[in-house]
């Protein structure tokens, strides 16, 4: 895979040698468990409520499991799905900028989960990792890795983004040096409402199109990101849970949320994937908020809590050096 410092994003999935240990059986193997393990790890971390399990099929191939956790302790709303669909033909959102995808059939498989607690001082928090196989006889199967993480506070700690940021560096540095940075990067840019010139939260990681150095150090990045997940967001949860919170904040909250909408149904490269494939909506929208409010042209009170959320943690920064914008 060729990478541009100027540009995390530039990559050409499927130029790498073929290699005949691809393991998609692999995969799938250890999206389950990771699917199975950290829905009892959130169910521990919530302390009261349970996942209810909403198996469904595809009639075109494939199927999942998308597991909701609602009115919990700490969790207004929780989903965590898992999804492994197969196609002869290949959706717009995936072939437009790929035309060597042309008529090839193809499987997608991973898991996906937001987190929406009820204390406003607790971040969402979004993440996936997957995997993309696609065949045609006679040519190379082409595969590829993609996921991340990210935390959208509505209260802005310093603490909770270092913490946050930290993590991430230490699920990407033992596969390279560079992975950080270029994922940082990726999601900063990945994750900006354009429309309102303003990024979804406070970043983290994004990559997608990654072969790495070949299928077994691609696959153990995108495990440890998974891994890595719950090691970046349990200490922030269980640190804000029990902050006390007022109506207004709550009120803030809610239209914070609106981001969240927005960005999902405007940009979010997996909702157009799932919703071009002929994928299952419900589990497709799963991740939007159980509460949410616009309110025609908001402005902060200045020297305000919510202020600070615009001013000190909204814009892009290098979060492992306070000192410096990036």
């Amino acid at each position: 895979m060729t990478t541009s410092d100027a540009d995390p994003k530039k990559s050409t999935p499927g130029e790498l040698p073929v290699n005949t240990d691809v393991d998609p059986h692999a995969v799938r193997a250890f999206l389950t468990s990771f699917h199975d393990q950290l829905c009892g790890q959130l169910e521990t971390l919530d302390g009261t409520a349970r996942f209810v399990d909403d198996v469904w099929q595809r009639a075109e191939g494939g199927g999942g499991n998308t597991r909701t956790l609602t009115d919990g302790a700490l969790f207004e709303k929780a989903g965590v799905a898992f999804s492994h669909i197969q196609g002869n033909k290949l959706p717009p959102s995936a072939s437009a900028n790929r035309p060597e995808l042309a008529g090839r059939s193809y499987e997608a498989m991973g898991v996906s989960l937001v987190l929406h607690p009820n204390n406003p001082h607790v971040p969402t928090s979004h993440a996936n990792v997957r995997f993309f196989h696609a065949e045609k006889p006679g040519e190379a199967p082409v595969w590829w890795f993609g996921g991340g993480f990210d935390l959208t506070p509505y209260y802005g700690y310093e603490e909770d983004c270092v913490h946050w940021h930290q993590s991430a560096k230490n699920a990407c540095t033992p596969f390279g040096e560079d992975l950080h940075p270029r994922f940082k990067q990726w999601c900063d840019e990945y994750f900006y409402l354009k429309h309102r010139d303003e990024a979804r939260g406070v970043g983290g990681l994004f990559f997608d199109d990654f072969n790495g150095e070949g299928f077994d150090h691609a696959f153990g990045l995108m495990k440890s990101v998974a891994n890595h997940f719950y090691l970046a967001y349990e200490p922030i949860a269980t640190r804000r849970r029990n902050e006390p919170f007022s109506e207004g904040q709550k009120n803030f909250q809610c239209y914070r949320r609106g981001r969240y909408v927005e960005f999902n149904l405007v940009f979010d490269r997996g909702t157009l994937f799932g919703l071009q494939s002929g994928g299952r909506t419900e589990s497709i929208l799963m991740s939007m908020p159980p509460r949410v409010h616009w309110e025609y042209r908001y402005e902060p009170v200045p020297g305000s809590a919510e202020a600070r959320l615009y001013q000190d943690f909204l814009p892009i920064k290098d979060w492992l050096d306070s000192s410096s914008d990036t």
